[in-house]
């Protein structure tokens, strides 16, 4: 039954991730194959003139030499030489995978990659934000009237509750005649 949920799922993938997968199959596949080839294979030896043929059985060391799983998303380093060799997917195209899987529900199968929603989670933990201003104890700079606007309302604020006592004074002092304090 899970096969068969695997081969409508590829289905329906993009070509692109079908691709990817063929290439760079996820690594548990990976791993439940090279366990398979890297184990002693046994071969059955039957003599067919022989009609109670033996069964002997002779273990093979492996001749896969092909190396471990390696993450395409990675650089990785040349046994022999210590050269580091540069990832064969860049982060702009690591990024495009990592979307495409996501909308498909498959971001769980691909390699573990900076681009990933788990590493961005995870780095946006460890770092916080890291805009200015978004610190303990910091402020946002600001535009000129962004910096001032908290003032300049409290000040008008203040004004509006004062504003009934300030109508008082101006009707009682005959519409603006003799008054002293114009309001600021």
């Amino acid at each position: 039954m899970a096969a068969q949920e695997y081969i409508k799922l590829a289905q329906t993938l993009p070509p692109r991730l079908l691709r990817f997968f063929a290439r760079y199959p996820p690594p548990s596949a990976a791993f439940s194959n090279l366990s398979q080839s890297s184990t002693a294979s046994t071969n059955l030896n039957t003599s067919s003139s022989d009609s109670n043929a033996t069964q002997v059985e002779t273990a093979t060391p492996s001749t896969d030499t092909s190396p471990a799983y390696t993450n395409p998303f990675s650089r990785t380093k040349n046994p022999i030489t210590g050269k580091w060799h540069d990832p064969k997917f860049s982060l702009r195209r690591q990024a495009e995978l990592v979307k495409l899987a996501r909308a498909n529900g498959v971001e769980d199968l691909l390699p573990s990659t900076p681009k990933g929603t788990e590493q961005r989670i995870q780095r946006r933990i460890e770092t916080g934000l890291r805009v200015k201003g978004t610190g303990v104890g910091q402020r946002v700079k600001g535009k000129l009237w962004e910096r001032t606007q908290k003032g300049r309302l409290e000040k008008r604020r203040v004004a509006m509750l004062g504003m009934p006592k300030l109508v008082q004074t101006w009707k009682q002092m005959g519409h603006g005649r003799g008054w002293k304090k114009w309001p600021r």
